[in-house]
This record gives structure tokens, C-alpha cells and sequence, in this order.
């Protein structure tokens, strides 16, 4: 079980972005970043277009928690960073169908080696 609810996975799933903020070591949040977000099963995940040099990437890094708003869905989470070959190849794939409207140059940012590298599955923690 994810800790999602199916009415939670299907909202966030049918919404193009999602609203991310990390937690800073003392506990505050950042502000939030827009991304998008895909579905795999019972799983959610995004990826940073900068591999994990990206900014809001390293964020999610020094305390592996934060906070995501999405389709009317208001949730703390925790970062698991999920960079499998096989789940990869899936995440692309999701990438691809969901946002592929926008063209292969603008999807291409979250579909190559360094977004893999820095893929987060979120998983809930309240």
C-alpha cells in the first residue's frame, strides 16, 4: 500500500502540475516549485528537468520531507529518490503519454539520463 487513496492518486493523475515544497533543515518550508507529475501503479513521481544539480532537487535532499498540493490534494511527503532502470523506463513512458502535447523538445527535459537520475517517488506521510 502507498499510503495514497485511490480518489488522491487519480485527482493529482488527471491535474498537469503539482505545487512541491521541501523542508529546510530547521523544519520551515520552501517556497513551492511547479512541476509536473506522473502516476506508476499506486505511485506517484516527479523528476528534476536539471538531474541533481537542480536546485529544488538538492532541496528535497537535505531533509528528504516536504509538502505537495496538486488537483485539491494537500499532503506532506517524503522524498525517495528511485533512479531503476525498469521503473525508469516506465516513468519516461508516463512522461511521454501524459504531457507529449507540448512536443518531444520541451518533454525531453524530464526524458533523459540526468531526470532519470532524479527521479523522487512521493509517499506520504500525513
Amino acid at each position: 500500500m502507498s499510503g495514497w487513496t485511490a480518489e488522491e492518486l487519480d485527482r493529482i493523475d488527471h491535474t498537469d502540475e503539482l505545487e512541491l515544497a521541501s523542508q529546510r533543515r530547521d523544519g520551515t518550508l520552501r517556497d513551492p516549485v511547479t512541476m509536473w507529475v506522473v502516476r506508476d501503479g499506486d505511485d506517484l513521481y516527479v523528476r528534476s528537468m536539471h538531474g541533481r544539480s537542480g536546485k529544488w532537487f538538492r532541496g528535497t535532499q537535505v531533509r528528504d520531507a516536504g509538502h505537495i498540493r496538486s488537483g485539491g490534494v494537500d499532503r506532506d511527503v517524503s522524498f525517495v529518490v528511485d533512479d531503476g532502470k525498469a521503473l525508469n523506463d516506465r516513468i519516461d513512458k508516463a512522461y511521454t503519454s501524459k504531457y507529449g502535447r507540448y512536443g518531444a523538445n520541451i518533454v525531453g527535459g524530464v526524458v533523459n539520463p540526468d531526470s532519470r537520475a532524479a527521479t523522487i517517488r512521493l509517499v506520504p506521510t500525513s
